[in-house]
Order: structure tokens, then C-alpha cells, then sequence
């Protein structure tokens, strides 16, 4: 039994602060392969998972494929680049499966969170705990392909 990931916004934010931040939500969905943004993208939006399974991804040098960071699923953060200047997209990001997804202007919510310190300091606690989460697994995917063998 899978307990809910300490990432996901339900999980993080209170009920007010989802709230607001749902006033600004868009429902888009994206066929499979489609992509999301593209690494060195300007950053102007973001998005959370309602359904399908969002791809994390680089490009690695002399490869045909990118390298998958993650696979994202329902609640999840898509997207961080946007809030820190100079907003241009650091990895890049394709529907795995078909999905669907709210969609935030990226410039409208840095205004909500310059205009309400409480939501801007919990919404960029969640995105941090985000960026923490997948350096984490990161990290662990890097040490599983690059780790002596024993």
C-alpha cells in the first residue's frame, strides 16, 4: 500500500492556500509524447498532474534518447524553472502517457506570492521541498548507474 507523497500539493499546502492558488489553474491535457517545455525554454508556466504520468528528462551528449530524472504522476509539481530568474527551463519534460493537468501562469503566480507573504512562503517551501526531493532522487539514480560494484 503507497502512502501520499510529502511532495504533493495536497500534502503541503493548507486548504486556503490551494485555494488561491486554484483560481489561477487552467485544465489543459496533453496527448502521450507531447512535450511540455524543452531544456533552455523560457519558463512562463507550470503545471500539476490530474491524471497520466509526466517524463522528466536531459539531453546526454552522444546519446539518441535523453536520460530520465523522473516520472511524474497525479498531484505532482511539473515545472520549477519559472520561479527563479532567469525563468529559462533547466530540464525538459513530455507526457509519457496521456495527460491531463492544471496549468498556472507562471508571472501571475510570482504576483499572488509577492502580494500575500504567507502563500508566497508556503508555495515556495512546497517548491523547495520539490527541488530537494528530486535532487534526492537524483542523486541515488546517479549512485545506481555510477557506484563501484562490489
Amino acid at each position: 500500500m503507497s502512502t501520499p507523497s510529502p511532495i504533493r500539493i495536497a500534502a503541503v499546502l493548507s486548504a486556503e492556500h490551494r485555494r488561491r492558488l486554484m483560481a489561477l489553474a487552467r485544465e489543459v491535457n496533453f496527448p502521450e509524447e507531447a512535450a511540455l517545455f524543452e531544456e533552455g525554454g523560457r519558463a512562463d508556466a507550470f503545471w500539476i498532474v490530474r491524471s497520466g504520468t509526466v517524463t522528466l528528462e536531459i539531453p546526454m551528449p552522444g546519446q539518441r534518447r535523453p536520460a530520465t530524472v523522473e516520472n511524474l504522476g497525479s498531484g505532482e509539481l511539473v515545472g520549477w524553472s519559472w520561479l527563479f530568474p532567469p525563468y529559462v527551463w533547466q530540464l525538459s519534460a513530455h507526457a509519457m502517457t496521456p495527460v491531463r493537468a492544471y496549468e498556472f501562469d507562471a508571472e501571475r503566480v510570482r504576483m499572488l506570492m509577492d502580494a500575500d507573504p504567507a502563500f508566497g512562503s508556503a508555495f515556495g517551501h512546497w517548491v523547495g521541498r520539490v527541488l530537494a526531493h528530486r535532487l534526492h532522487d537524483t542523486r541515488v539514480r546517479l549512485m545506481d548507474l555510477y557506484a563501484p560494484r562490489s
